[in-house]
């Protein structure tokens, strides 16, 4: 064995120690401390915090309002499966960790270190001397918080994180919504697929007794022609509905993280209401909803980092300590008893900057009161939205009353066009059931769309409240 072999290996055990030592204390804890490449569909904690409690109840409480098993069964899955609600729990659960490198400002900072070193003096052709040498440090400081700055600034970061929490739960509530939104559209879709197939079987029909009327010649060839027209425009826009529907279902098996087919299947009645929207709704709910929450916060955060870049202004008191201890012996570095240590205290104050600090402080001061009629402006856009909701829902009702008047007389008019031609009654003509079978058709796809636009306003209200009728903000 060479000579210098032993303390070579003497250099390296303090330095493999430390590293290990420090390494130990560096890495997160748990099983999930590394970054990964693979796709996988693991949850987040904060996703089953964020989604329990009154979070869910305001989320998905308006459900049993609509009467539809299957919409709350696709509600609550796309809540579950929808990556881009998983990809924003993600950077939440990141703000959250941020959080905790931000309240580590106002925390003593403390490092620590070794050194080794091996230094060999030659001397020509004969042997050389050598020497080692061994250390051991340690460092910490402290700012001791006069002032308050650093613990404004952390107050502002928990209110972000507190911010962040109500744009998840507003981003929840939306796609609740928008999921449940696609499925009334898919199943008006399926409608209009029902009366368009109903629409052609009704106009061959017609066509077959026109074109019996022709050959009877009690009609004219021009009278064919019209009921051949009308059969290939049937033709043509059921064609249209069924590529509508198909579109309406991969739309809503996006937002449920499915492969978007197409094939997802509607039920044949759109959701019925359980209530009309209750008298006398207190303002008040409004405070719930998670654009205003969160705008609360950023008021609150901006207020506390005009504070913190205020007191900036102010000299800062900093404690700092080190000791350490180096020597050729490697025992005696490690050796408590030689260590040597200091401890010292400064205080500091900008005295010219180019009045930047100043700067710094007004421009804190003037994002508060920019956030302060931000949250002005959002408060009187979402008293607007229920405003128009509230309206709308009174319209609609009312307008469905007197369609639902419209179709019955359509389909009355229509059934007597077509008996009176069929008997062949004086005066009844072939435009006259042609005008018939279009004012009954129009008229029942109006009602379709109609319902569907009462239900997709009742949940336009529902994202206007930012939930329910009734549960209020969690405490």
């Amino acid at each position: 064995m060479r000579p210098e072999t032993l303390p070579v290996r003497s250099l390296l055990i303090p330095v493999i120690l430390s590293a290990l030592l420090l390494g130990a204390c560096g890495l997160p804890r748990g099983k999930e401390t590394a970054p990964s490449d693979m796709i996988t569909g693991k949850l987040p904690a904060l996703w089953r915090e964020a989604a329990g409690g009154q979070h869910d109840k305001i989320s998905t409480g308006w459900l049993p309002d609509f009467q539809d098993p299957q919409l709350t069964a696709l509600v609550h899955e796309a809540i579950a499966e929808n990556n881009d609600l998983r990809a924003a729990a993600h950077r939440l659960e990141a703000t959250r960790e941020n959080n905790i490198r931000a309240r580590a400002r106002s925390l003593p900072q403390v490092t620590a270190g070794t050194t080794s070193n091996r230094r060999l003096n030659g001397s020509g052709s004969s042997v050389g001397s050598s020497a080692s040498s061994y250390g051991i440090s340690f460092a910490a400081s402290w700012e001791i918080d006069v002032w308050g700055r650093l613990r404004d600034s952390e107050n502002a970061d928990k209110a972000d994180y507190r911010s962040a929490i109500a744009d998840y739960r507003g981003a929840r509530l939306s796609l609740a919504i928008n999921t449940a939104k696609a499925w009334i559209n898919l199943t008006e879709a399926q409608q209009q697929v029902e009366l368009a197939e109903k629409t052609l079987q009704d106009f061959k029909k017609s066509l077959s007794l026109i074109s019996r009327r022709h050959r009877e010649a009690l009609l004219r060839a021009v009278d064919v022609q019209f009921g051949r027209n009308n059969v290939a425009s049937a033709e043509r826009n059921l064609r249209s509905q069924v590529l509508r529907r198909d579109e309406a279902a991969r739309t809503l098996e996006l937002l449920l993280g499915r492969y978007p087919a197409g094939e997802l299947e509607a039920t044949p009645n759109l959701p019925t209401l359980r209530r009309q929207v209750p008298a006398g709704l207190p303002s008040a709910l409004l405070a719930r909803r998670p654009d205003l929450a969160s705008g609360r916060e950023r008021i609150y955060a901006t207020a506390r980092r005009a504070d913190t870049a205020r007191k900036s202004l102010l000299p800062s008191l900093r404690l700092t300590g080190s000791g350490g201890n180096g020597s050729p012996d490697l025992r005696r570095a490690l050796d408590p008893s030689f260590l040597t240590w200091s401890i010292a205290s400064s205080l500091a104050q900008t005295l010219y900057q180019g009045g930047a600090p100043s700067a710094a402080a007004r421009a804190a001061l003037e994002l508060n009161k920019a956030a302060i009629y931000d949250y002005l402006q959002d408060a009187l856009q979402a008293l607007r939205e229920v405003e128009s909701a509230l309206q709308v829902d009174l319209s609609l009702r009312e307008q469905e009353s007197f369609l639902l008047i419209e179709v019955d007389q359509a389909s009355k008019a229509q059934a007597a066009a077509e008996r009176d031609l069929g008997l062949g009654i004086e005066g009844s003509s072939v435009l006259e059931i042609l005008e018939s079978q279009r004012r009954a058709v129009n008229a029942r796809g109006s009602l379709i769309r109609l319902r569907n636009q009462r239900l997709q306003n009742r949940l336009s209200l529902h994202l206007a409240l930012g939930g329910d009728y009734e549960t209020s903000e969690e405490n």
